[in-house]
């Protein structure tokens, strides 16, 4: 799963895209995640926005460019962190089968020119922000999608 950079507000971004640690408030793109899990599932939206359950069970939640500056949301874009992160999409893409990209509004999209798609799924939906989830990221049911792929592939389902 690609996110664009870290959440802008001190104390929200924990290291994982779209995950925050216990006890802090979910950020509107994760509350539309869940939202869609909810829709696509039916499974509640969880207390925790910490997102290391689904770490443990193999989702790598990558933030494209991995620091920020305080408030202000692509200050860090262009600065060498899309060189780095750029190598480990073509790591994973190179060194595993069956892997599900979850790439979500035009900035993670872009990496789908990376991904070998005989041997991997891609998933694009916009942005799950709410400026531009009602333009399909409701509805996309990529949750559902990466598990019934994974299971035809002998791969266990994500406990989203």
């Amino acid at each position: 799963m690609l996110g664009q950079d870290p959440y802008i507000r001190p104390g929200q971004a924990n290291g994982m895209c779209f995950s925050v640690a216990d006890g802090i408030q979910h950020p509107p793109s994760l509350q539309n995640i869940f939202k869609e899990i909810n829709q696509d599932l039916g499974i509640p939206a969880p207390v925790s926005g910490d997102l290391s359950r689904w770490a443990k069970q193999g989702v790598f939640l990558l933030n494209v460019t991995l620091t920020v500056r305080e408030g202000q949301s692509g200050s860090h874009q262009g600065q060498g962190w899309e060189r780095f992160t750029d190598t480990v999409i073509h790591a994973i893409n190179d060194g595993s089968d069956h892997v599900v990209f979850m790439l979500w509004g035009s900035f993670a999209q872009k990496k789908a020119s990376f991904v070998d798609q005989a041997k991997h799924m891609i998933l694009k939906a916009p942005h799950p922000s709410p400026l531009s989830a009602y333009r399909g990221f409701f509805g996309c049911k990529h949750f559902s999608q990466a598990n019934a792929w994974l299971e035809s592939k002998g791969k266990g389902k994500i406990n989203w």
